[in-house]
């Protein structure tokens, strides 16, 4: 366990740890970032009285993500930004190994947080902490302001899932449809099968169990960090499917019919919601304009590659700019928040044969093909990015800490629109069909178009405002 009091006390030791993050020349400028220690997914993403909450997973103490609380950030207009204290911690015999992800849902003037509990009998001989040893719980609770929280209510524990369950049923994410409320949770079938559990209650406190999702061919083992939203009319799925025999972890979307009249449903196809190497744990949420925004943990669990050059200076990992999702005839494009505009610098617009080159890390850079042709753009002096014959790749193999290239089949290369922070890079392709997320650890800026014929626009990007509360 680690209650706020004992947050506090080892809070005061961390200053020279909090100092030496901040000096880390790979600090990230305008993605949000642990103070020090671990962070990966977003949690609990919403909007109230104007103001958006943003927690996240957060291990203050260890680099490496031991023991899991709710870290959090506020904003209003996604530039300047609060460190708030953090929000949850695992403080109760429900939760005592791990504040896990969860959700939030606005109703009454009030935010209602749904979590995972995470505990683990680590006293118990042979526990695989799969079938036997591990217990997650859904726990509620409430606040009106986002800061201050109510007493935890446990909702639900592995007896009341399904029994062809495992121990791993978790992250529940709530929405509303007409007047009832529904809950899904990722799981793992007794057979090795990724589902989503759905529930429904008229109250947010009693749930009765309904359907559970799947594919008809097993979609990887468990579905991790389950994200289901109204689009345009039309209802999505957003999945993170745990797959052996994958070479990293991905994110992606079913377009979800169903009929919660007669509790049936059909899936579409599953497409990636990102082709890079860092990028997994999307969670959405509506704000009071109307946009489906996403942001999702600029990580990835597992992987053979490292971020060893923060954890070197005692911070891990970040979460991705907000982007805005948007439905065009049932595919999910993404487009960055257009407040990041206010990160401008004076820029360049014009063609790329008068674009020279330029020696920023932190730019912004958008390009339209005049033709369907062969592109070359060098991001830094060891990164590089090119479409021919059909293929776009990303190659980091000099700089990306065990990362290489990663490419996609694009059939017409129509625009880019890439931005580039200290140590990241995210790609927009075709207005945010497909996207390139990654961390990228060069020391070396460098940036020219080396082939294409396109206009272009480029920027050198300012950073947040990060205030302390």
């Amino acid at each position: 366990m680690l209650s706020k009091e004992e947050y506090q006390k080892q809070y005061q030791k961390s200053g020279e740890t909090l100092l030496q993050a901040k000096q880390d020349p790979f600090s990230l400028h305008y993605h949000i970032m642990p103070p020090m220690g671990w962070m990966n997914d977003p949690n609990g993403l919403c909007q109230k009285d104007g103001l958006y909450h943003i927690y996240y997973q957060y291990s203050p103490f260890d680099v490496h993500g031991v023991q899991k609380l709710w870290g959090h950030y506020t904003t209003r207009d996604f530039i300047t930004y609060t460190s708030e204290e953090p929000f949850l911690y695992p403080d109760t015999i429900w939760d005592q190994n791990g504040v896990y992800s969860g959700t939030a849902f606005v109703a009454n003037d009030t935010i209602h947080f749904f979590y995972t509990g995470n505990v683990k009998n680590l006293h118990w001989p042979d526990c695989d902490f799969i079938y036997s040893g591990r217990q997650q719980n859904t726990i509620m609770v409430t606040s009106k302001d986002g800061f201050c929280a109510s007493e935890k209510k446990l909702l639900m524990t592995n007896d009341d899932y399904p029994q062809n369950m495992t121990k791993h049923v978790r992250d529940p994410k709530v929405f509303q449809v007409g007047d009832d409320y529904y809950m899904a949770l990722g799981a793992r079938t007794l057979e090795g099968i990724g589902c989503v559990l759905l529930y429904r209650s008229t109250d947010m406190q009693q749930w009765q169990y309904l359907n559970t999702l799947t594919t008809p061919q097993p979609l990887g083992y468990m579905w991790e960090c389950p994200d289901l939203f109204e689009l345009d009319g039309e209802m999505f799925l957003v999945i993170c499917p745990m797959q052996k025999e994958a070479p990293v972890y991905q994110a992606g979307y079913f377009k979800l019919d169903y009929d919660f009249e007669n509790n049936t449903y059909t899936l579409g196809d599953f497409t990636r919601l990102d082709e890079g190497f860092d990028y997994y744990a999307p969670q959405s949420f509506k704000d009071s304009q109307g946009r489906q925004i996403q942001i999702a943990w600029m990580g990835m669990p597992q992987a053979d590659y490292n971020n060893e050059p923060t954890v070197a200076y005692a911070w891990q990992h970040a979460l991705t700019i907000p982007r805005v999702l948007e439905n065009r005839n049932g595919v999910i494009y993404q487009r960055p928040i257009p407040e990041l505009k206010q990160l401008r610098k004076a820029g360049f617009t014009g063609t790329a044969a008068d674009f020279k080159s330029a020696d920023d890390t932190c730019f912004e850079m958008i390009v339209e093909l005049k033709t369907d042709q062969q592109v070359q753009i060098q991001l830094r002096e060891d990164a590089f990015l090119s479409y021919g014959e059909g293929i776009l790749k990303l190659d980091i193999s000099y700089c990306g800490q065990g990362r290489k290239t990663c490419q996609l089949s694009v059939k017409k290369l129509e625009n880019l629109h890439i931005f580039s922070d200290t140590s990241s890079l995210e790609i927009f392709v075709n207005d945010g069909l497909h996207v390139f997320t990654t961390r990228i650890y060069s020391q070396r800026p460098f940036v020219k178009i080396i082939q294409g014929d396109m206009a272009m626009q480029y920027y050198a990007l300012t950073q947040f405002k990060i205030k302390e509360r």
